[in-house]
């Protein structure tokens, strides 16, 4: 295919992905219902959900919970943070997403009580539901990391995207001076589950390639610090960016775990099998340990058996119901899968949560599984990408077989985030996609 072809391909699917679809043609008769639905709540899953469920149900009593006014479109933050994009890029009004007829409470949650089926908020109000979905995203941990704390970020060669646009955008600040004066990079991953593990290999591949296109390479050195003996959790591709990495000259360091930072001093200690190590840098790249927030492992809904210090919701892998609770649903970042804490993943997991809630309601069984879709376009350099998707299993199930090669450094792939991911995204939290 041509690259002015292609251009065209994409301008179009962008286009298609941003329009509503014609769902009255397709989409099965409402299921009448005077059901309560309470989701926890309004990022990319529980709008989404919200979305789909006020067309799949005919009476039915939808209330999502979030505090939060602010949308932030998350795989945007890599962007952000390395100056591709402004901050204002990744923000949109919450308001503008959430269908009529919803109501919106805009408190946190603090319990859940699984046997009455409430939900208490933090004002004190108590919420009964007949079904249950939880998809509050995660905490990011940034306590467990001595010496820490966000106000420290883009000050001190710390970096540290993932707290939001702002967090972003000072990450830049100091990433940006470390790609103009040189010196050690570190960049780091924690040993929980995260959302999006392709996120500090992007920042560590695009830091590198800014820093060679302004002739500073020679400047550099690059220190990857890896949580475990692997760069990703998919065997081929973490051969492929250990080969990256050889080419490019960034040095891996094996089961790593940032574990403390002393910002004045410009060093970092790190838990190893052999003990800790200390590491000085003059910009380091932090990732907190990931958790599911409080409520949920207070609440008894986690797993019992594992993830025991991460609280992630025990839910079935394929269909995302409490193994417990079977009125309580799971999606996104908080659900106690193996894989699948991006937003890509988000858009399957919504459509099985959707279709077993609406068939429980309609006094039958759903169909539809989840088998762990979770896509990472993982930025190899500026306009370059390899579009990584995979399963459970760690099979790589690609969208465009033999369009598209999933272990290749592509402008194809580049292209498809920086124009078709967004418009997907939105089309995702409209219900339409």
């Amino acid at each position: 295919m041509k690259r002015r072809d292609f251009l065209s391909l994409a301008a179009l699917g962008a286009a298609a992905a941003a329009a509503p679809l014609r769902r009255a043609d397709a989409a099965p008769k409402p299921v009448a219902t005077s059901a309560h639905i309470v989701i926890v709540g309004a990022g990319a899953g529980g709008t989404a959900l919200a979305n789909r469920l006020v067309r799949r149900l005919d009476g039915a009593r939808i209330t999502i919970i979030d505090p939060r006014t602010t949308h932030i479109y998350q795989p945007g933050l890599t962007l952000v943070a390395t100056g591709l994009k402004p901050a204002d890029y990744v923000i949109s009004d919450e308001a503008r997403w959430l269908p009529n007829g919803v109501e919106w409470i805009q408190s946190r949650v603090a319990a859940v009580d699984a046997e009455a089926e409430t939900v208490s908020t933090e004002d004190g109000t108590d919420i009964a539901y007949d079904w249950l979905v939880l998809a509050p995203g995660l905490v990011l941990d940034y306590g467990a990391i001595s010496g820490f704390s966000e106000d420290l970020i883009g000050t001190n060669g710390i970096g540290a995207l993932y707290g939001g646009p702002d967090a972003a955008a000072r990450t830049w600040a100091a990433a940006q001076r470390f790609t103009e004066e040189g010196g050690r990079g570190v960049f780091t991953r924690p040993a929980t589950e995260m959302k999006c593990a392709g996120a500090p290999l992007k920042h560590t591949f695009l830091i590198d390639d800014i820093a060679r296109r302004a002739g500073n390479s020679d400047k550099l050195e690059m220190l990857y610090a890896a949580q475990n003996d692997t760069l990703f959790g998919v065997p081929i591709v973490s051969e492929k960016v250990r080969m990256l990495f050889e080419d490019r000259g960034i040095e891996p360091v094996y089961s790593h775990v940032l574990s403390a930072i002393d910002p004045g001093a410009k060093r970092a200690t790190f838990a190893t099998p052999e003990g800790s190590a200390e590491i000085d840098y003059d910009y380091i790249h932090v990732i907190p340990p990931q958790r599911a927030p409080d409520f949920i492992r207070s609440s008894g809904l986690s797993w019992a058996d594992k993830w025991t210090d991460q609280g992630w919701v025990e839910v079935d892998m394929a269909t995302l119901r409490h193994l417990r609770y079977p009125e309580i649903f799971a999606l996104g970042d908080v659900a106690g899968v193996p894989k699948g804490k991006t937003a890509a993943s988000v858009k399957w997991q919504v459509s099985v949560v959707e279709d077993h809630l609406v068939a429980a309601i309609d006094g039958r069984e759903g169909t539809e599984t989840y088998d762990g879709y979770t896509s990472c376009p993982l930025i190899t350099r500026i306009g370059r990408a390899m579009l990584v998707e995979f399963d459970y299993h760690d099979n790589l199930v690609p969208s465009f077989p033999g369009m598209i090669a999933p272990l290749e450094e592509l402008w194809i792939s580049w292209l498809m985030k920086e124009v078709a991911l967004k418009a997907t995204y939105n089309a995702m939290l409209r219900g339409d996609a």
